[in-house]
């Protein structure tokens, strides 16, 4: 049986970004993270939290030598968290990339909102896309600084 993979997150440190859908924007971050969450079949709440607390603890924001040792909250950061079932993309095999490891829509937004929570429960100001919309996703990277993360830990 293939192994599929966990949780995975794009996390992308900027200067601002903000998600946009039919022209409206539904979600804005100055000097935060800028999250890509793609969640799997066989993903749990354990996967979840075990991200969060990831994300939550990051610590790649500069502190007064210049040194990346802050998180994003030590930082004053926000973060703004788009659901992509995209990371979950497998490209290995020919050219176009297969999604076969992505949740379906009704497991994926469930665990979506818990991530989100749980941000939101370990004391981060939390801003969201929209869910299994076409978003316009607009991004100034700071450093560039980016950072993926996976739930199974295999990188």
């Amino acid at each position: 049986m293939k192994e599929l993979v966990r949780v995975r997150a794009i996390v992308q440190r900027v200067s601002e970004a903000s998600v946009e859908v039919d022209g409206r924007v539904c979600g804005a971050v100055e000097n935060g993270f800028l999250v890509y969450l793609g969640v799997a079949h066989d993903d749990t709440e354990a996967d979840v939290s075990y991200l969060a607390d990831k994300v939550r603890h990051l610590r790649v924001f500069p502190d007064e030598a210049g040194r990346m040792n802050l998180d994003v909250n030590q930082a004053g950061g926000r973060v703004l968290v788009i659901s992509a079932f995209t990371v979950q993309a497998d490209a290995r095999r020919g050219r176009r990339p297969t999604f076969e490891s992505a949740a379906p829509q009704d497991h994926a937004i469930v665990l979506y909102e818990l991530f989100c929570d749980a941000l939101l429960r370990s004391g981060l100001h939390i801003e969201r896309g929209s869910f299994g919309d076409h978003m316009d996703v607009k991004s100034v990277n700071d450093g560039p600084i980016c950072v993926l993360l996976d739930s199974r830990r295999t990188f």
